[in-house]
């Protein structure tokens, strides 16, 4: 038996560019893999394999198909991107993703010392082949941005050509728009927001409390990224009020009927 709900947020429809859940694999194995898209397919639009799993994963071509299959789009994670600039191989870095059939790359600079004109240069000649994710945001806790030098960085990343800017939490939740205890810099994200559409960007939101805030934010499709794949679920059921947590966030009276329980 199936029934209907009145009153819920209209969620955006897969393939959406706002709404986006993200999630990250950071080393499934065909069995995980085949398990979580059979109950989260529907509410994943994009997968990373996390930093360098991809290169020690031994199952990857099999986990690249079965993502395929379900019209998820995959990429790898901006620390392998970086590690191959390091070592001046980012050729070797795009034969391999043309390889794998990869249309999405992340150009970052979180760990690595990148200018931000070789930045730019990158997002421009990458996004002629490549749907480009950059990110904004450093890895290390003790690198604070100022909210103008964000701003500034994200305006002339989508400039050059990104399709969307991600901005650092790492999977941890604890850097970049975040205090080492995981809460948010709530006037970092006003300043962004209010110099560019929030519908530009991914917020990187591992913890729960952090995608609730978001959401509070934002609205009901607010672009999360970095979500556990297990929580994939969980955080649909948060966009659509069906927790405790948004449920008065996102109920929608109708007609003066249904009216909150006193």
């Amino acid at each position: 038996m199936t029934f209907e709900l009145n009153g819920l947020p209209t969620r955006t429809k897969k393939n959406r560019s706002s709404g986006i859940t993200l999630a990250i694999d950071k080393g499934y194995s065909i069995r995980q893999t085949e398990d979580f898209l059979e109950t989260s397919e529907p509410y994943t639009d994009i997968v990373k394999l996390g930093w360098g799993t991809s290169y020690v994963s031994t199952n990857l071509e099999n986990k690249l198909a079965a993502y395929r299959n379900a019209g998820i789009p995959v990429y790898m994670g901006g620390t392998l991107f970086e590690i191959c600039l390091l070592r001046n191989q980012l050729d070797d870095y795009l034969r391999y993703l043309d390889h794998h059939d990869i249309g999405f790359i992340e150009v970052s600079d979180g760990t690595i010392r990148l200018s931000q004109k070789r930045k730019l240069d990158l997002i421009a000649d990458l996004c002629k082949n490549f749907t480009v994710l950059s990110e904004v945001g450093s890895k290390n806790p003790e690198n604070i941005l100022a909210p103008y030098q964000w701003v500034d960085m994200i305006k002339s990343e989508l400039d050059a050509g990104a399709w969307k800017v991600i901005c650092e939490a790492r999977e941890s939740g604890t850097v970049g728009m975040f205090l080492p205890n995981g809460e948010v810099r709530s006037e970092l994200i006003e300043e962004i927001t209010h110099h560019i559409p929030s519908n530009d960007l991914l917020f990187e939101a591992p913890q729960k409390d952090q995608q609730i805030w978001f959401l509070k934010k934002f609205g009901a499709n607010a672009n999360l990224a970095n979500i556990a794949p297990n929580e994939v679920i969980t955080l649909e059921t948060l966009r659509l009020g069906l927790r405790g947590d948004t449920l008065f966030d996102f109920y929608i009276p109708q007609n003066g009927v249904g009216q909150p329980i006193k």
